[in-house]
């Protein structure tokens, strides 16, 4: 991507940067996703050490739903007319790109977007995000936050008091801001987000549980390679993943890992032994049979 000189928004000293202005699926699949994620348009000063997003005006373009948006932030403070000249062409690349066919009257009227909180809301709401999904996001936005800013030795305090909120979804963006982070250069926020999961994975009750699944993995995968040093055949793989059946976190690593091994040969010495078991042992066994058919149809 081209790089341009941009005034750093609080000291004004030019700045090289790569600047996206338009944002277009059809070119680009993976547009909204820097969009939305922030990753898009970070500038970093060398002078006043400002780091974050670059207001720049933008065209989002969405074929598949018919949305064509703009966005001109307000501290450029520039004239409609003004405004009118840097969009109009990005609109028109939009236009000139898609085949006549997909060219149909939405391109012509671009919804106007006043603030970049509603530009995302827009985008959001078109993939059926609804408010009350975008609340809930922006209320483990502030918690990461919060907990991020806090002290060292108050960390642990503060994450046994929003435990509940502590899931899948905050661990999952604390993950992404780090990502980004990192894409900004900031080594600094990296650093504080991998500390913050360190945190959670030792003080919260979720972080626990993936911690202890991590453990169960890694033991999956010493003993596979174990009895692979050993020569791995159908008749051990099978008595190991009877031995893990109590664990998912082992069955799905062992079943990952070994895909070609559970294959009709496999399964038929599993029917063979839960035919020659009875009661409890061959429930056991039958539950196992099914537990493994799901598992192996979500690997492939």
């Amino acid at each position: 991507m081209p790089k341009t000189t941009v005034p750093c928004p609080r000291c004004r000293t030019p700045i090289t940067a790569e600047i996206t202005r338009l944002f277009d699926l059809s070119s680009d699949p993976q547009a909204k996703e820097k969009l939305l994620s922030g990753s898009a348009n970070l500038i970093n000063c060398p002078v006043c050490h400002y780091q974050g997003v670059y207001p720049s005006p933008i065209v989002y373009h969405d074929a598949d739903k018919e949305l064509l948006l703009t966005y001109f932030p307000p501290e450029a403070n520039l004239p409609v007319p003004e405004q009118e000249k840097i969009i109009g062409p990005l609109i028109k690349k939009v236009v000139d790109t898609l085949p006549p066919e997909k060219r149909k009257g939405y391109l012509f009227r671009p919804q106007t977007m006043l603030t970049q909180q509603l530009l995302f809301e827009t985008i959001l709401k078109a993939d059926g995000i609804t408010p009350e999904m975008m609340k809930a996001q922006q209320e483990k936005l502030t918690l990461i936050s919060q907990l991020a800013a806090a002290a060292p030795e108050k960390l642990p305090e503060l994450i046994a008091q929003n435990d509940s909120k502590i899931d899948e979804q905050v661990f999952m963006l604390v993950s992404r801001l780090a990502e980004a982070s990192a894409a900004g250069g900031d080594q600094e926020g990296v650093q504080i987000l991998v500390n913050l999961q360190r945190g959670m994975l030792e003080h919260s009750s979720y972080g626990r549980s993936l911690a202890e699944q991590a453990r169960e993995s890694q033991a999956a995968v010493k003993s596979l390679q174990e009895l692979s040093q050993k020569g791995l055949t159908r008749e051990s793989l099978l008595d190991l993943i009877i031995e893990s059946a109590n664990s998912d976190a082992r069955l799905t690593t062992l079943v990952t890992m070994a895909r070609g091994g559970l294959d009709y040969t496999f399964f038929e010495q599993l029917s063979a032994k839960i035919d020659a078991s009875s009661g409890e042992e061959q429930a056991k066994l039958s539950a196992l049979r099914e537990k493994l058919l799901q598992l192996t149809a979500a690997v492939d």
